[in-house]
């Protein structure tokens, strides 16, 4: 269920302007979308502030989901009668419950669980240890009943003693190392949060805008400008997960103008997904290898160059850049040193091309697999039939931390446990939006009282008059006033409002 903008079936009204256009694909024709008539009526004011929009929106799917699962804010009926079919017992269709979107890809940050931990499915790599654990489940059977029936298999128990330390050193290595490139992964992606907002606020506060047509088009590059720094978030989160085109529902609208080796390659066989079998669906829920699909596959089928779609990107921010500084709408050169993405690329693609050297990865799953069906051996003189159920117990504790390492090697991808990085760029695309939706306030106004809709107290706590009221004294003032403030004021953070304790000054 999705709360989309009607799309207006007739002619596009004379009173308008201009009018928008949705792509869903640049190989598609752009639809008109119509306006909201309170949208239309505030965009002929002379200036708007930020009280004057009241939209909410909820549940809407936006393009910034590229197919994935969105952030849902209201329950959907769909979600109902899925849970209400499983918890009757009526016939689910098994494929389509693997596949759904609500359980697949990186975690959603928006929903929570009322669940504990231990009752979780969602995350669990318990589907990816089922057969692992029916293998060992059975082959500890066999050594118990050969034992109990046949001839007594059982081992001194000093082996398990050293047998475990050296698996222990192995998963404590393994569990390291994946989470060490998990953690570096976010911080890579912190880092890019960060040069993101920096580079918008300096293109939004130090360019200016020119009077006349000159500032209308200085507006929209501006705009323009703010939108590559979203599309190069966007664009590195796809080469990240080996997606190098550029027709992607999230990215086509923000670099659909730009000439690129992404857009150049596109071809309509990239977009035909083969339908994926009710088996080889069950066989990537369960984690079997053979069922996963090489994800370099796209790449690997390209027949043009595909380039480097985030490095082209910041070619054409560096363009703006270089724009701005020739025709002087660029006054301050603080904004040069913002322009450090590519350190954040090349980071992520660090992590991303630098996985634990195949040689240990070998040589950790040997060891916990030669240690897990010794198990029996050596438990069966002590536990007898309790050997099975034991040995399980063992092997899902010692399996699952192996699994969870392999899981985490690579932060970037579509597995649960990955970095939710849809979440973060459509995080980055609201912190945008709300950074242009009002003009860059100059900072004289901000002191004057009543211009931004409240009272500006420059001394507060030690004052509650306002601006207006301290201009009137002399500088003297003003600082005896500073003076007392750090006599008496020790104490006027923690009053609380309304209080009468006195140390309130009046100019």
């Amino acid at each position: 269920m999705s709360d989309e903008a009607p799309i207006s079936e007739g002619p596009a009204p004379a009173m308008a302007s201009a009018t928008d256009y949705e792509f869903t694909s640049h190989n598609q024709q752009p639809m008109p979308i119509s306006h909201n008539h309170h949208v239309q009526n505030m965009s002929r004011k002379s200036t708007l502030n930020k009280s004057d929009f009241d939209i909410h929106v909820g549940g809407a799917q936006t393009p910034m989901t590229n197919g994935h699962r969105t952030s849902k804010h209201i329950l959907d009926l769909d979600d109902y009668f899925v849970s209400s079919t499983i918890a009757s017992g009526s016939s689910v269709n098994w494929q389509v419950l693997l596949e759904d979107e609500t359980d697949v890809g990186p975690r959603d940050m928006d929903r929570h669980s009322k669940l504990p931990y231990f009752m979780q499915m969602h995350g669990s790599v318990l589907p990816r240890m089922i057969l692992p654990l029916l293998f060992i489940g059975s082959w500890a059977t066999i050594i118990t009943c050969i034992s109990k029936f046949v001839h007594e298999l059982s081992v001194n128990t000093l082996l398990l003693t050293v047998l475990g330390f050296v698996v222990g050193l192995a998963l404590s290595f393994r569990s390291t190392t994946a989470y060490e490139r998990y953690s570096d992964g976010r911080k890579s992606w912190a880092t890019l949060s960060v040069q993101s907002r920096n580079l918008a606020r300096y293109i939004w506060v130090h360019i200016d805008e020119r009077p006349g047509e000159l500032g209308k088009d200085d507006l929209l590059a501006k705009l323009t400008g703010m939108n590559l720094i979203l599309a190069f978030a966007v664009a590195l989160k796809h080469k990240l997960r080996f997606e190098p085109y550029a027709h992607y529902a999230d990215i086509c609208s923000l670099v659909g103008h730009l000439d690129t080796f992404a857009k150049a390659a596109y071809t309509p066989e990239v977009e035909v997904q083969k339908k994926k079998t009710p088996w080889k669906a069950l066989g990537e829920y369960l984690g079997l290898s053979f069922a996963e699909s090489n994800p370099r596959k796209a790449i690997k089928r390209a027949s043009r160059p595909l380039g480097n779609l985030p490095l082209e990107i910041l070619t054409y921010m560096s363009s703006y850049i270089e724009e701005v500084s020739s025709n002087q709408t660029l006054k301050s050169p603080i904004i040069y040193g913002q322009i450090t993405l590519t350190d954040v690329q090349s980071s992520a693609e660090r992590v991303l091309t630098t996985p634990l050297p195949i040689g240990y990865n070998i040589l950790i799953s040997q060891i916990v697999l030669l240690y897990v069906y010794l198990l029996p051996f050596q438990l069966y003189g002590a536990l007898g039939w309790i050997t099975i159920p034991g040995t399980i117990a063992a092997a899902y504790i010692i399996i699952g931390l192996a699994a969870i390492g392999n899981e985490l090697e690579n932060p970037f991808g579509n597995d649960v446990n990955d970095l939710p990085l849809d979440h973060y760029c459509a995080e980055l695309a609201r912190e945008l939006d709300i950074m242009t939706s009002s003009p860059a306030v100059k900072f004289g106004d901000l002191m004057r009282d009543g211009r931004m809709g409240g009272m500006n107290k420059p001394l507060w706590p030690l004052s509650t008059s306002g601006h207006g009221v301290w201009r009137e004294r002399n500088v003297q003032d003003i600082r005896s006033a500073l003076r007392s403030k750090v006599v008496v004021g020790n104490g006027g953070m923690s009053e609380k409002p309304g209080s009468s304790s006195g140390t309130t000054l009046e100019a």
